[in-house]
C-alpha cells in the first residue's frame, strides 16, 4: 500500500471535508499571503483529490446490492423503476 493510498484511509471523508471548507475560508477572506496561499491551495487540492476517490469508492460499492445470502450482486434497475 502507498503512503497516499494509506493517508487516504486514515482521513475520513467529512473530516477531509472539513479541512477543505476551512481552507477555502481561509482564501475566501482573501488576506493572506501568496506563499501561504499557494500552501492552501496545493492541500486544497489533495483533500479534494481525496474526497473525489472515496466518492468513487462509495459510488462502486452502490453499483452492488447484497442479497439475503450475503452475495454480492451488479444493482439493477426494474422496467418500470427506469420508465
Amino acid at each position: 500500500m502507498s503512503k497516499e493510498e494509506q493517508k487516504a484511509k486514515e482521513v475520513s471523508f467529512e473530516h477531509a471535508m472539513q479541512q477543505l471548507e476551512e481552507i477555502v475560508g481561509k482564501l475566501e477572506e482573501g488576506d493572506v499571503p501568496l506563499e501561504k496561499a499557494i500552501e492552501y491551495f496545493q492541500k486544497g487540492m489533495e483533500l479534494s483529490k481525496l474526497c473525489h476517490d472515496k466518492l468513487q469508492h462509495v459510488e462502486k460499492q452502490m453499483d452492488f446490492i447484497l442479497r439475503e445470502d450475503g452475495e454480492l450482486k451488479p444493482f439493477e434497475l426494474q422496467e418500470e423503476e427506469k420508465a
